[in-house]
């Protein structure tokens, strides 16, 4: 009987052996008082939330010639935490001008007051009922940080997102945003195929069904913010901003010249566009090989 038992035992831990790497795995509890940020994680067949090791180096004040549109954000924001109305936020325009960073610098202004910040990959939409599901009740207000939102001509997940945005029986709970960016203002592609049967009824022009699909999901989201191409003048004080923050952290003495200013313009002329994200990775440069040379 002995031997039949380890034999038996045997066969069940070769098939546990197997079975295991197919099983989901145990998702990690968060504790939401000291976890500032987390990443919605699929696996193979379900999902859950990682924490995530935030640095909060990014302030509100570092997103220069923004003012507007920061103020609105910030002012958004913060009637979210204090348990206030506040909207869904479209934040759409020209790259790297600045809006990812914005929504990331907020944890710095508001996550003594309960802001928390998740990140949710376009691909995993699908999954928004159940992330929304797993935050409703915490006391801390959360944002879903959505980037580079857009979608393609055929794509049904955007149903799912303005269902959970406003439209369904079961809306978002109180203490859940979306914050997404995008390049698009309207995030659906529009063909010109889209605008052939508009018509015309007692003389005001009526856009077809398939227009007005597209455009409902943008209007699921109570403020628009726009972003714009930077100016020369723009872009240069970005740079000098940049600059004057990582100097000083290096305790580096440097100053603004019309050679740094030629240089800080031909770099961004090579790369083909004048932005805050070229700016920063150009003060990041300059300043690290001023550092390498001081240490030569």
């Amino acid at each position: 009987m002995d031997v039949e038992l380890k034999a038996f035992l045997r066969r069940a831990e070769d098939l546990l052996a197997r079975i295991e790497p197919l099983l989901p795995s145990q998702p990690p509890s968060i504790d939401w008082e000291h976890t500032l940020a987390a990443r919605w994680q699929r696996d193979a067949r379900s999902g859950h939330l990682a924490p995530l090791q935030v640095s909060l180096d990014m302030q509100l004040g570092d997103l220069i010639g923004i003012d507007r549109q920061r103020d609105l954000l910030a002012a958004n924001t913060r009637q979210f935490v204090d348990g206030l109305p506040a909207n869904h936020v479209l934040l759409w325009g020209a790259r790297g001008t600045g809006k990812s960073s914005l929504i990331r610098a907020l944890l710095a202004g508001y996550a003594e007051s309960g802001l928390r910040l998740i990140e949710i990959e376009r691909d995993h939409l699908a999954d928004l009922p159940r992330v929304v599901e797993q935050l409703a009740g915490l006391q801390q207000a959360f944002v879903l940080f959505c980037d580079d939102l857009s979608f393609e001509a055929g794509e049904g997940d955007y149903r799912v997102l303005k269902s959970v945005l406003d439209g369904s029986l079961e809306r978002a709970p109180e203490n859940v945003l979306l914050y997404a960016t995008s390049n698009r203002r309207h995030l659906v592609p529009e063909r010109q195929s889209d605008n052939e049967n508009w018509q015309m009824v007692d003389g005001e022009l009526h856009p077809n069904e398939a227009v007005e699909d597209k455009i409902a999901l943008s209007d699921r989201f109570g403020l628009w913010l726009s972003f714009y191409p930077f100016t020369q003048q723009h872009y240069l004080s970005v740079v000098r901003h940049w600059i004057d923050s990582l100097a000083r952290k290096a305790q580096l003495q440097w100053s603004w010249d019309e050679a740094l200013e030629k240089d800080a313009i031909c770099w961004a002329s090579g790369r083909g566009n004048r932005n805050g994200r070229c700016a920063y990775q150009y003060a990041r440069q300059w300043v690290g090989k001023r550092l390498l040379q001081g240490q030569g």
